[in-house]
């Protein structure tokens, strides 16, 4: 199980690191509809872009190294539960790929013996 903990853990860094990396340096294709509409109220904010890609860039950069996953597990929860939701509401032509993010966080946050455990102590009561 180590082995396939460790090839989810280096492909989940690998996408969001390079998806991030992209934005600074990809002009993606233009966008139509309600996506369309979407991005350019994130980009109206000034700086949620910035954030969210700097987020994806660190998040990603720790799961390739190993150091502190539990914590980048965590903060990205939120970035990857937003896009399953843009895909499924926005995009469903991209849902595959949503799900597949969505199952590499479940998987590395609750089934991962190596860092489950630090995640489910979050869900503890004291």
């Amino acid at each position: 199980m180590k082995k396939v903990t460790l090839a989810v853990r280096v492909l989940f860094g690998f996408i969001l690191f390079a998806s991030g990396v992209s934005y600074f340096f990809v002009t993606p294709p233009p966008l139509e509809g309600p996506m369309a509409d979407f991005m350019k109220g994130l980009e109206a904010s000034k700086y949620f872009l910035y954030l969210l890609k700097g987020t994806e860039i660190l998040g990603g950069l720790l799961l390739l190294s190993g150091r502190f996953v539990p914590l980048a597990l965590v903060v990205l929860a939120p970035v990857i539960l937003n896009i399953f939701l843009v895909h499924a509401f926005l995009a469903p032509e991209f849902l595959p790929l949503g799900l597949a993010l969505g199952a590499m966080q479940v998987y590395l946050s609750f089934y991962a013996a190596e860092y489950s455990p630090a995640v489910k102590a979050l869900f503890r009561a004291k």
